[in-house]
């Protein structure tokens, strides 16, 4: 798994080749100036404690020397930006890639994910990959270009050193190995914890007035502190793993140096080399572990990437719920017809069951039901939010939904939900995500027409007023006037809405089924309806029991002719018409 999970974040690598080799070529460079300062050192030393030789004399090696010194900063410098660079590219491309998937899956998958893990995944999980595109690669890289010329130049100067080194120097990658299994295995551990306090951190804070009202808050408060508690205890295992295997490392790193640097002892004080080679040997050994040092250190970087990762290519593999069409969606009028449609959402249970019915252009077609009998599901078909798992949707008798890509579908139609959302930002802003372009006149038409004109007009800054998260501030009427206003600016052909009435006071209520007829005349309307106003209004009512179309017609024949329709009519007895239908 992890061997899958790594050559796969060396493929989205490639996307940053370039930069990844101009860090690697950095760091070479570095490597090598490395050993040109050694060599200078060793000289500047050699001449001055041997062969007499002065400031004057050496004035010109210290200041190369100098030079070296600044130039291998340079380039470490250079090799960071580099590296960064190309870790950042990687890194958007992967959260566009989680964004795209994210949101072609549609709010109906979307509804299924914890917000928590999600956000997480796409913020915590993509950033986590830094160090180990960053650094860990090119080190890995870098680790057995430098320590080889190091190697070969201390070979050169004294064959039983670079013994000490050829033996030594495996030891640290063996080390690494040996404690990878079990770094890997906690590191994901640490990741999950992490994933999972999120998600329920963000549940808790969302949920917290219904935490409140149930007097479950300091349950919730203990619940969340146990979850901090478990990743707290993964973490510092997680540390303890890393900072062992970093004194093993370094516990072998020294016993190496010191090993040289007695045998070299050994043979100066019998004459057998002299100090130059000596002193040059004892300046590269440390420079020969340092790469293999950083990569130990790196290492973990990797084991904490590659845990992240499994959770970034889960998403980014997951099955598209419906297949993204290549045509252009019809101009108005459009109608719908659906012909064997089926969805389910799990196999074995569908929610819609071979449903053919027509939805006529230009006029109000109101869905009507018990709870769970299908009609938010129809509407999700409808929006091209699920895929059907048996028959289809037709546009214009012709097309089939499918076959037009989302993007252009959706410019065709506006959606109003029971529960619009607002986002956090000028009411104008929220206005504009219908149409980017429009000016101040055309929201001032479109508010009016929804009735939000007065209530914007009111505020402190009219249509310059900042809205708190969800419209926060609002009540929920105002907040169903702007997104009718949504709709009214963005002018679409087709129209989809979840009842935007329902749980509103009948005053509200009157004046939102006036600006909705105003909004449905002359466009194709879908309304799942809740209230006997909005039904009475329609032009045709379909009525859905058990994910079938029970019954077709309009309210009157429908009222007449005594089934399924009438039934619920007389169980609603006149009152607020919410027995008929629920989204589900």
């Amino acid at each position: 798994m992890a061997q899958q999970l790594d050559q796969r974040l060396r493929a989205e690598a490639r996307l940053a080749r370039g930069a990844l080799l101009a860090t690697i070529a950095l760091g070479l460079l570095a490597g090598l100036v490395v050993i040109a300062e050694a060599i200078l050192l060793a000289r500047i030393v050699d001449r001055a404690a041997f062969h007499g030789a002065g400031l004057q004399r050496l004035t010109p090696e210290l200041a190369l020397l100098g030079v070296l010194f600044l130039l291998r900063a340079g380039l470490s410098w250079a090799a960071e930006m580099t590296g960064f660079h190309a870790s950042a590219a990687v890194r958007s491309a992967l959260r566009r890639g989680l964004v795209t998937r994210l949101l072609r899956s549609g709010p109906v998958h979307a509804a299924s994910e914890q917000s928590g893990d999600v956000a997480g995944t796409v913020m915590q999980g993509v950033e986590s990959l830094d160090p180990y595109l960053a650094r860990y690669l090119p080190q890995l890289a870098l680790v057995a270009l430098v320590p080889l010329a190091i190697f070969a130049a201390v070979f050169r100067l004294d064959w039983i050193s670079g013994t000490v080194l050829l033996v030594s120097g495996p030891l640290i990658p063996f080390f690494m190995v040996l404690v990878g299994s079990q770094a890997e295995a906690v590191n994901r551990r640490q990741w999950r914890e992490l994933l999972r306090m999120g998600a329920h951190f963000l549940d808790a804070v969302q949920g917290l007035t219904t935490l409140k009202l149930f007097g479950r808050a300091r349950a919730e408060i203990a619940l969340v502190g146990r979850i901090a508690d478990d990743y707290r205890r993964t973490t510092m295992e997680s540390l303890r793993i890393a900072f062992l295997t970093s004194a093993v490392l370094e516990f072998f790193s020294s016993l190496s140096i010191a090993l040289v640097a007695v045998l070299f002892g050994t043979r100066l004080l019998h004459g057998r080399i002299d100090f130059y080679p000596a002193f040059l040997v004892l300046l590269l050994v440390p420079e020969f572990f340092l790469p293999l040092r950083n990569l130990a250190t790196h290492y973990h970087a990797r084991l904490s990437a590659l845990a992240a990762a499994g959770r970034i290519f889960e998403v980014l593999d997951a099955k598209p719920p419906r297949r993204a069409g290549v045509l252009t969606a019809p101009e108005a009028p459009i109608a719908l017809s659906c012909r064997g449609l089926s969805v389910a959402y799990a196999p074995g249970r569908p929610v819609l069951c071979g449903i053919d019915c027509d939805i006529p252009a230009g006029r109000m077609t109101a869905l009507v039901g018990p709870s769970g009998a299908g009609k938010s599901t129809l509407a999700a078909a409808l929006l091209g939010f699920v895929l059907p798992s048996q028959g289809r949707v037709m546009v214009n008798g012709t097309t089939p939904l499918d076959h037009i890509a989302p993007e252009e579908w959706w410019r065709r139609l506006a959606y109003v939900p029971q529960a619009p959302r607002l986002f956090s930002g000028t009411i104008a802003s929220n206005l504009r995500l219908a149409r980017p372009d429009a000016d101040l006149p055309a929201l001032r038409r479109a508010a009016a027409e929804a009735g939000a004109l007065s209530f914007i007009e009111a505020l402190p800054r009219g249509f310059d007023t900042e809205l708190g998260e969800g419209g926060a501030g609002l009540s929920g009427g105002q907040v169903q006037r702007l997104a009718l206003a949504r709709a009214f600016l963005k002018d679409a052909p087709l129209l989809i809405l979840d009842e935007a009435t329902a749980n509103l006071d009948l005053e509200t209520e009157a004046e939102l089924v006036a600006a909705i007829a105003r909004l449905a005349a002359g466009r194709t309307a879908v309304v799942i309806a809740h209230r006997l106003a909005t039904i009475e209004a329609a032009g045709q009512i379909l009525v859905l029991e058990q994910g079938r179309v029970a019954e077709a017609g309009t309210h009157r024949a429908l009222a007449a002719a005594g089934g399924v329709y009438a039934g619920m009519l007389g169980a609603a007895q006149g009152v607020a018409f919410r027995g008929l239908a629920c989204a589900s």
